[in-house]
């Protein structure tokens, strides 16, 4: 039910926002050079490597080899519509060709670049026993994950010792608890939490955030 429910959406959604996936490549054409879309590899099911596909925020494309987007040294490359892009998520809308494709899903575990799925590598293991997602509750949780990393001291470190292990507790609880009900919630978090109008970016103490 799961890959049947994810083919008719990412199709629909495919089809649906034609319009605005044009409207969207044709601002980022004609904003800055480049090519329209950004491509990098992250580890799929099974540890198997796929290529993300994602609208192209930033000037010149980030060097893939990195495995990750650096708020304190990249910063300055994000173009202004691709801020918006990101603020909105519209640069994740690409994916549905991924889930259409079975690479991801519509709901499930954020996909990661290989470096990061060499640390901690028992938690991958159970985390990529499932197909990656476009949302999951940690996705929802971490929705200001750039604006807390851009304010820390060494966000590598933060990533990796702070962020990382938070995020991978909430995705071995969405593998051992997963259900196609929970699923058509995580969603609608999702939608209401994009649209939804906070305080701004929230700190590694804040508990309500980062549960």
């Amino acid at each position: 039910m799961k890959r049947i429910f994810d083919v008719v959406v990412s199709l629909f959604a495919l089809t649906i926002l034609a319009p605005v996936l044009g409207a969207i490549a044709l601002g980022v054409l004609a904003t800055s050079p480049g090519g329209v879309l950004f491509r990098q590899v992250r580890m799929g099911r099974a540890n198997r490597p796929f290529i993300i596909v994602k609208f192209r925020t930033m000037s010149a494309a980030p060097d893939a080899a990195k495995g990750r987007f650096d708020p304190g040294r990249d910063g300055d490359r994000i173009t202004p519509i691709g801020r918006w892009l990101r603020k909105t998520k519209l640069d994740e809308l690409p994916q549905f060709w991924n889930v259409l494709r079975g690479e991801m899903s519509l709901v499930g575990p954020r996909p990661e670049v290989p470096r990061w799925t060499e640390v901690y590598p028992e938690r991958w293991k159970v985390v990529l026993s499932v197909r990656p997602g476009l949302t999951d509750s940690a996705s929802i949780a971490y929705r200001h994950e750039e604006a807390v990393l851009a304010a820390a001291e060494d966000p590598e470190r933060t990533y990796r010792e702070a962020i990382l292990p938070r995020k991978l507790e909430i995705s071995e609880r969405y593998v051992r608890t997963r259900t196609f009900a929970g699923d058509l919630a995580v969603l609608l978090r999702t939608a209401t939490s994009i649209f939804r109008r906070d305080a701004g970016p929230a700190t590694l103490g804040d508990s309500t955030a980062f549960r």
